[in-house]
């Protein structure tokens, strides 16, 4: 028998969600204030979303695991703590160090709340009813895009930056009252083992790579220290993937199911997910630091001007949901979905972006907001195309056995790709950068300022009131953008060619043949 509140119970799982989202959007408006307010660097800036992102993949599969062991709806509460914590943490962090240690915090909370909030569906909702469940998981989700820059913006324009994890805290509060009151205790019949040696070497692989990839571009790509931590840390992948498979064929509980992969769709809809993500996450690093360092623009007007980019997502999954639909074979069930032609779908999403980072990179100091609103609107469209149908590819490779688990590899991928956008992206802007700002006539201590990034050149610029300065910071910053949205445009269109040779055209039409065994769930009483 159903859980007869589960709806109620949907609600509050999507209040969490909505948490997660929000913080992961609200940061990028606060990096050109907290560069000069905490004196942050380049690489600072860049940890300060990467320790979020790295910890949220690190623990995102060891999560779903305890989660079966231990119970969901416990760790999802305790989850919920360590995020409200964490956020008071950051809201007054004294400095860099302290910011990017608390925001690791926020991603080890944030990757209990996503897989648990997920894992529990399989638990309230039958098989009929699921799809409409995970279809008000992902409408939150996207909600949070235009909640989390003009919330953001507001904030940071009438209070400190401190206040942008503020208002974690009452959301949260109500968060954990609904999952305390409407969400029954789930967990797995079987207490599956932990996998410390998995957890420790995905963990330390990851850690590893986004440093020496940061490092790299601080210092250069074959610099002995950016050399070692970087091949290192893909030492501890392949060391991590081994162990995994020695741990499938001795029958223990491997951290993942390898055998995942198998499925064309779930593996190429994942991996084009990814590539997504990634391109996704160095623009919208990138682009606030443009409107603010460049356009003087202040952070509620930041997040007002990212706008469009939502509004492009928003129409991009109406419409392919719409082509997918046309195909008489019944609407989609997930937003995007294209069930007449899934590879086409996800490839037009790929061009479209192209077309926008194309426009984007010909962006000069003298352009106005209406040419970047237009590459912006591409750009949102091409997700709104790419995104949630490669997402549905991959889903829908999957077997009900296999949702809970293939959910949570995905969810831990996409986050990898995000990590990676930002640390090879902004390496790639801060080189850039520092290649092109001229420093040779300032003094040693001005001229590592300036050079550290672009709103700290603007702020040296304005105290010494040097207009020759400013435009040269400006000048500068916009050309390395222009360099960094072309290493985006060749991204977006070898996805293209991705989906188009490799994605099924049907990947919902043969699901994974394996054997599911044993996956029982029970719905425990509050």
């Amino acid at each position: 028998m159903r859980y007869r509140g589960r709806w109620w119970a949907l609600a509050a799982l999507a209040l969490s969600g909505l948490v997660v989202g929000i913080d992961a959007t609200v940061l990028n408006l606060a990096l050109p204030t907290l560069a000069t307010s905490l004196r942050a660097s380049t690489p600072e800036l860049q940890w300060f979303v990467d320790a979020y992102s790295l910890a949220m993949a690190a623990m995102l599969l060891p999560a779903g695991l305890l989660g079966d062991r231990f119970g969901r709806k416990r760790l999802l509460l305790m989850a919920l703590v360590a995020f409200a914590t964490a956020s008071l943490a950051s809201a007054y962090a004294p400095t860099a160090g302290w910011l990017i240690a608390s925001r690791a915090v926020l991603g080890l909370a944030a990757a209990f709340i996503v897989p648990l909030s997920l894992s529990v569906l399989t638990v309230l909702f039958s098989d009929e009813e699921r799809p409409k469940a995970i279809t008000a998981l992902v409408a939150m989700t996207i909600v949070a895009f235009p909640i989390g820059p003009i919330l953001g913006g507001w904030l940071l324009t009438n209070y400190w930056w401190g206040s942008v994890f503020l208002i974690n805290v009452p959301v949260v509060v109500v968060a954990f009252v609904a999952v305390g009151l409407l969400l029954p205790e789930s967990r797995g019949d079987e207490r599956p083992g932990v996998d410390v040696a998995g957890i420790a070497l995905s963990s330390a692989g990851l850690a590893a790579l986004t440093y020496g990839v940061i490092e790299g571009g601080q210092t250069g790509w074959l610099m002995p220290k950016a050399l070692a931590f970087t091949l290192g840390g893909a030492a501890l992948v392949a060391a991590f993937v081994a162990w995994e498979r020695r741990c499938a064929s001795r029958g223990s509980q491997p951290l993942i199911d390898l055998d995942l992969f198998r499925s064309p769709g779930f593996t190429w809809g994942t991996i084009l997910v990814t590539v997504v993500q990634f391109a996704m996450f160095g623009l919208l690093f990138t682009v606030p630091q443009y409107f603010q360092a460049v356009g003087g623009i202040d952070a509620l007007g930041t997040g007002l001007r990212l706008l469009p980019m939502v509004f492009g997502l928003i129409v991009g999954a109406v419409v392919a949901n719409k082509l997918g639909g046309s195909s008489g074979e019944g609407p989609a069930t997930v937003p995007g979905e294209a069930k007449g032609n899934a590879k086409v779908t996800v490839a037009i999403g790929f061009l479209l972006i192209a077309a926008g980072l194309g426009v984007g990179a010909t962006t000069s100091v003298a352009s106005g907001y209406g040419f970047a609103a237009v590459w912006i609107v591409l750009v949102g469209a091409g997700l709104g195309f790419a995104m949630p149908a490669a997402m549905s590819a991959a889903l829908g490779a999957l077997t009900p056995a296999r949702s809970g688990v293939g959910a949570a590899l995905i969810q831990a991928v996409r986050q990898v790709g995000g990590t990676f956008g930002v640390a090879v992206l902004g390496s790639v802007l801060d080189w850039a950068y520092r290649a092109r700002v001229p420093v040779e006539h300032l003094p040693p201590a001005v001229g590592a300022a300036v050079r550290g990034s672009a709103s700290a050149g603007v702020e040296v610029a304005r105290r010494i009131g040097s207009e020759a300065l400013l435009a040269s910071v400006r000048s500068a910053f916009v050309q390395s953008m222009d360099v960094m949205l072309w290493l985006c445009v060749g991204i977006a269109v070898a996805g293209t060619a991705l989906a188009l040779w490799f994605l099924p055209r049907h990947p919902a039409s043969a699901k994974m043949e394996v054997n599911e065994g044993t996956e029982g769930e029970v719905a425990v009483s509050r």
